[in-house]
């Protein structure tokens, strides 16, 4: 009886185990570096686990066109069929999705979807004969390779030429009778039932999907992806930068403070490694850090409030121009940067004030304190001048005469003794 237990277990594990699935993989937002990581990670899995395909839910507003090519190469390369589901709806797949759904072997929409505006824009410099030729080219270039992807995969070839030189778009309906997407699904379920005996060609050999009753495997990303994928995020990052800035100023401005200086250095840190993975525009940066000083000013300088209107400009322009979205469509969100203006301004009229004028404030406590206070002269007998300074008896030397009700002031501490001067009657 025990020898057919075990048999009927490890039937039921093999069984287990050859049951169909596919991995699906989701990516939201601009095409980048750590796209490109998630996409292979998910591929790997997809050809380890011997998936029925991966499937890829895109809603993407575009990306660097050098990534996009270096993950359609990944694509083209895989050893499993790979299915781009543009989707949910509202979702779109804008300037480098278009290339990413041309490559797939199987490319489907959601209702309320989009698709287009492949066009590569922001190249080099306005009105020059030589931008206008870079631009030409790098045009014809990504033209070129979306006819390749689209002649490879049976997609409508035209349409995505246009979409590369004229920014065509196209609702899920369109593209459908376009023949830029093989067919729209309102659902995971509807998409694996439309999957099911769909005959693809893949690493030089024909396989037949067998999706109707595959199981649905979500991608674990590894701990280090979904880190990557939190602090990649345009807007994480700038916030990130911002809070490097404050933490450093405000450990500068206030030394052995320890915890701001601790937060500025990590997040400072993680903003540079972030950047690293975004398309930097250092012009953006730097109007950044122009801002910053225009606060910084203010509070030496008496400017009426102009430097602070000039530190506010100077930090929005940076901001908006930090990613360069007028090529890749990623961007730092416009409400995270009017926040972020009116929290920095705050921070260096406010808390960084306050800490230069505290360095610049007399000390008034302690024995140091007393050097310039007034007092009044006691006794003279002795040989010891006695003096009333802030209600204490204090023993005073001077290098003028003293009379009992003498206003003196304090010029020097020693010890125990104050060495002060009289005051003239103007004072």
């Amino acid at each position: 009886m025990r020898y057919f237990l075990l048999l009927a277990v490890v039937l039921c594990m093999a069984f287990e185990g050859s049951a169909a699935h596919v991995e699906w993989l989701t990516v939201d937002g601009a095409i980048g570096p750590v796209a490109q990581k998630i996409i292979a990670e998910g591929l790997k899995r997809a050809e380890e686990s011997h998936a029925e395909a991966l499937v890829i839910e895109m809603d993407t507003p575009g990306g660097l066109l050098s990534t996009t090519r270096l993950i359609c190469r990944d694509i083209l390369a895989a050893k499993v069929p790979v299915v781009v589901y543009v989707s949910p709806s509202g979702a779109r797949a804008g300037s480098a999705g278009v290339f990413l759904t041309m490559a797939a072997h199987v490319a489907a929409m959601a209702h309320g979807t989009n698709i287009g505006a492949a066009h590569p824009v922001g190249i080099g410099g306005v009105g020059s004969d030589s931008s206008k030729t870079m631009s030409d080219k790098v045009t014809n270039d990504a033209a070129a390779f979306a006819r390749t992807l689209a002649e490879k995969n049976h997609k409508n070839v035209e349409w995505a030429e246009r979409a590369v030189r004229e920014s065509i778009s196209a609702t899920e309906t369109e593209a459908l009778a376009l023949g830029v997407v093989d067919f729209i699904a309102a659902s995971r379920d509807s998409l694996l039932l439309l999957l099911d005996g769909r005959v693809v060609t893949v690493d030089g050999r024909t396989d037949t999907l067998t999706t109707a009753s595959a199981g649905i495997s979500e991608t674990r990303l590894s701990l280090r992806l979904r880190i990557l994928s939190v602090i990649a995020d345009p807007n994480v990052a700038y916030i990130l930068l911002l809070l490097g800035i404050y933490g450093l100023f405000f450990e500068l401005y206030n030394p052995g403070a320890i915890l701001p200086g601790i937060v500025g250095s990590l997040s400072i840190i993680l903003a540079f490694y972030s950047l690293q993975l975004l398309p930097l525009s250092w012009a953006g940066l730097l109007l950044i850090l122009l801002g910053i000083i225009l606060f910084l000013l203010e509070i030496k300088v008496t400017s009426y409030g102009l430097l602070s209107i000039g530190g506010s400009i100077a930090m929005i322009l940076g901001s908006l121009m930090l990613f360069e979205p007028h090529k890749t469509g990623i961007r730092v969100g416009l409400d995270v940067i009017i926040l972020a203006t009116i929290v920095t301004g705050l921070f260096f009229v406010f808390v960084v004030g306050m800490g230069l004028r505290a360095q610049r404030k007399k000390i008034s406590t302690g024995k140091e304190g007393l050097i310039g206070e007034t007092g009044v002269v006691a006794d003279t007998e002795l040989k010891k001048n006695k003096v009333q300074v802030h209600g204490e008896w204090w023993d005073a030397r001077s290098d003028s005469p003293l009379q009992p009700g003498m206003n003196v002031r304090v010029v020097a501490v020693d010890g125990m003794t104050l060495k002060v001067e009289p005051l003239a009657k103007s004072d």
